[in-house]
């Protein structure tokens, strides 16, 4: 058996298979995580993608919201992918009203920015300490209905974004923006790294837990 870290998976809501079979591959011992005993026994956490409206009703229903503002705030590793990132945001563009707000990440994003499902694409992406390991190269990311950074705090260390291109789906708007982060325990990508089959983004998120980057 792995003596990897124990990572959840919030299990709520999303893809939440993809994301443990990512993290077993990556050295971690993966768990889904829909009541508080099992969010309280994990070493980290990720937030999958799906629909962060939907996603932030059903915590505050299992009664996980508080508890998970307070194991962020007191360090808990987190990795939010799409919905995930939404969730981890302190302030959201174009969500609802009664949308909760996990924070985590000092910065605003705005939701499906990209577009709606038709609007979903692919792009290669450099990724700040993932593209360079192993000499893997860009990082082939998916987004489905994303979000993107609107800005973000000199706190927030900005991974990747997508390219310069005016032709990017969101139209010219879209261009160069922000797509991956890192504020000290939490990291977020707007994309799906969890749907390619390259699992660099979940070892990195498994060393972050473990303490080693």
């Amino acid at each position: 058996m792995s003596a990897g870290p124990l990572i959840g998976v919030l299990a709520l809501q999303g893809d939440v298979r993809e994301h443990l079979a990512a993290l077993e591959s990556s050295g971690a011992r993966a768990t889904a995580v829909r009541r508080l005993t099992e969010l309280s026994e994990v070493d980290g956490l990720v937030l999958p993608g799906g629909e962060s409206t939907t996603m932030s009703r059903l915590l505050d229903i299992f009664e996980l919201l508080v508890p998970l503002r307070e194991r962020i705030a007191d360090g808990l590793p987190v990795y939010g992918s799409c919905a995930g990132m939404i969730l981890l945001a302190t302030k959201v563009l174009d969500g609802r009203s009664d949308q909760h707000q996990l924070g985590g990440l000092d910065m605003i994003v705005r939701r499906n920015a990209f577009g709606r499902q038709v609007d979903s694409f692919e792009e290669d992406l450099e990724f700040a300490g993932v593209s360079d390991v192993g000499g893997g190269g860009p990082v082939h990311a998916v987004f489905i209905r994303a979000p993107w950074v609107e800005s973000a705090s000199p706190r927030v260390e900005v991974l990747a974004r997508v390219s310069d291109d005016p032709d990017v789906p969101g139209g010219e708007a879209a261009a160069g923006r922000i797509v991956a982060v890192r504020q000290g325990s939490v990291l977020a990508t707007a994309f799906h790294p969890e749907l390619t089959g390259d699992t660099r983004v979940h070892r990195l998120f498994v060393e972050m837990v473990e303490g080693r980057s």
